[in-house]
């Protein structure tokens, strides 16, 4: 049953690498548990429902995601979007409800523009070397996200007030920890140890390192048992509140746009990435069922707006999963699973602490950097608007924003050398809108 679901043989792979690689994927994934409920409360949700809307849409849009598109990618409400929720679009509203409204309405959107084809097509459209580009800027995205949970990389008291009174301060924007501090010392810890494994080219390394670090910080007193009741039921009491009434007005039309425009370009990098990542292009650099993992994935945005967990979205820390070899939709059905078991087991899922997912994000950055080397670096003209956009992609801590950089460095560029055909008009319109969005945002 498995084989003919999933074709095993045909991607090279076998459950065991599937339920491996799940579990990292799982694992790196699992601190939304507890990120979401604690960013979507600044909108006036409550923490415990979001818990178990998180969990539970997670894995309903994972279960869609391996058995509709047969896909290694797990899904769950956004990071980065849910700030834009919480802090932005709910005051704007009025109320978390209708917030909730517009990111349903942001996902059927979305389902319009992939059945009539134009959100797969402007992904074709988009130049290869551009599309590799995406997949290394995510992986130093990735990497810097890990060194920042490790503390190696801080950002230093008072930045943000000093540099907001002029671009010269002599304050760094970041700086570097200390090894003083617990965490940074089990996440370099877990780090080495998983970088040795890696290169022994022994499976599982990742997961051992994430095992390895979670054992150093309960010796550590970094993080602990749970205390009282290890399972907990779940509440969903923000399910089915979204308020779609509200987002039809003018004032809204901003927001929803922001929120089109990352929900659209984060899982079209996404998706490139891992499929990069996990050899799964075919001879044409297409991603197969590409269509079905668009829709999919515009359906979850929808998804977690009806269960009250904001933005759900295609997870590039699915990258875990694929480098512990997992290649099928198995690997995302394996993962909903652990995702619906942490609706009861939420007080399991928060023993793992940050430190030791930590070294697994840096390790899965540095693989998915690995693809610079097939992007042609003598072409020029596509060289340095993938630089611009593998570059700005961590700076900016936005995949969109990078990719918009990238996109309008470009075209700017064709443009400049005399060559407008040779660029998609799909390239045109995408470039138009993202400079659109930043000039007004």
């Amino acid at each position: 049953m498995l084989e003919r679901l999933f074709q095993l043989t045909a991607r090279g792979t076998t459950p065991g690498r599937e339920v491996r690689g799940a579990l990292a994927t799982f694992l790196t994934m699992a601190y939304i548990l507890f990120a979401n409920p604690a960013i979507l409360a600044a909108a006036g949700m409550p923490k415990e429902p979001v818990v178990a809307a998180t969990a539970a849409a997670s894995a309903v849009t994972s279960l869609m995601m391996g058995l509709g598109a047969n896909f290694p990618i797990a899904l769950a409400p956004g990071m980065g979007l849910n700030a834009v929720i919480a802090y932005q679009v709910a005051p704007a509203a009025g109320s978390w409800q209708t917030a909730m409204g517009l990111v349903v309405l942001d996902g059927l959107t979305m389902l319009v523009l992939v059945l009539i084809g134009f959100r797969e097509a402007l992904m074709r459209a988009i130049p290869r070397d551009l599309r590799r580009a995406i997949g290394v800027g995510i992986g130093l995205f990735i990497a810097f996200i890990g060194l920042v949970n490790a503390r190696v990389v801080i950002v230093p008291a008072g930045t943000i007030q000093a540099l907001a009174g002029g671009v010269k301060a002599a304050l760094p924007p970041v700086t570097f920890g200390t090894l003083r501090v617990p965490e940074t010392a089990i996440a370099l810890a877990g780090l080495l140890l998983i970088a040795a494994l890696l290169a022994r080219r022994v499976k599982g390394a990742i997961l051992i390192g994430i095992a390895f670090g979670t054992i150093l910080a309960l010796a550590a007193g970094v993080t602990s048992l749970p205390r009282g009741g290890w399972f907990s039921a779940p509440r969903f009491d923000t399910f089915a509140r979204a308020d779609l009434g509200g987002v039809f007005s003018l004032h809204m039309l901003p927001l929803f746009v922001a929120v089109l425009l990352v929900d659209f370009f984060d899982t079209i990098g996404t998706s490139t990435a891992i499929a990069e990542e996990a050899q799964l292009m075919d001879a044409n650099g297409e991603i197969p069922r590409l269509g079905r993992l668009l829709a999919i994935d515009s359906v979850a945005a929808a998804v977690g707006g009806l269960f009250g967990a904001s933005s759900v979205t295609s997870y590039i820390e699915s990258a875990a999963g694929v480098a512990e070899g997992a290649r099928t939709g198995l690997h995302s059905v394996v993962v909903a699973g652990l995702f619906l078991l942490a609706m009861f087991a939420a007080p399991i899922a928060g023993i793992v602490p940050a430190a030791a997912t930590a070294p697994a994000l840096i390790a899965v950055g540095f693989l998915m950097t690995q693809q610079i080397s097939r992007i042609d670096l003598r072409a020029l003209p596509t060289a340095i608007p993938a630089f611009v956009l593998l570059v700005t992609i961590p700076l900016t801590y936005s995949i969109s924003h990078g990719i918009g950089f990238g996109f309008i460095a470009y075209v700017a560029i064709q443009l400049l050398l005399g060559r407008p055909r040779e660029v998609h008009p799909l390239m045109y319109v995408a470039t138009a809108g993202f400079a659109a969005y930043f000039l007004v945002s």
